[in-house]
């Protein structure tokens, strides 16, 4: 990612956060280029099993630019978050499938993090696009009928 996109992308993340300037400290000193940041204010994330996360981001990645906002993967418990509009969290009804919204904390690497542990697998743009939540519950869907073996249902 270019420096000035990381910059735009970075802003938009930490416009989020209670006190923006105090965010964009934190990322610079923090070891690991990690922050918590709120959810419930400029989005929700929708975390998903990797093994379903990942099929259906290739799915949308397969898909109009449109419906694809920021996407994050957390090694540590194996999840794909997405980033989707605010109020998604509180409607979404999905086996496995957790949200957090108003309230919740969400951890956050610099959009132009690299390395292992906590990435972006799609990094904002700073743009403010999230993913259309209608897109990716069909791509869910489309990654759950993938993974079944002939004859079995998701």
């Amino acid at each position: 990612m270019d420096s000035s996109r990381a910059k735009d992308a970075a802003a938009w993340l930490a416009a989020a956060a209670p006190d923006p300037a105090a965010c964009r400290r934190e990322w610079e000193r923090s070891a690991d280029g990690v922050v918590l940041l709120p959810a419930g204010r400029y989005w929700d994330v929708l975390r998903v099993p990797a093994g379903l996360g990942l099929p259906a981001l290739r799915l949308l990645a397969a898909g109009p630019p449109s419906g694809r906002g920021p996407v994050l993967f957390d090694p540590g418990d194996d999840t794909v978050g997405y980033l989707v509009p605010v109020g998604t969290a509180t409607r979404w009804i999905g086996t496995g499938v957790h949200g957090a919204g108003d309230g919740a904390w969400v951890a956050v690497p610099h959009p132009d993090r690299r390395g292992r542990g906590l990435r972006w697998l799609v990094a904002p743009d700073g743009s403010g696009r999230l993913t259309d939540p209608a897109v990716l519950e069909l791509a869910l869907h489309g990654a759950a009928a993938g993974l079944a073996g002939p004859g079995e249902h998701p």
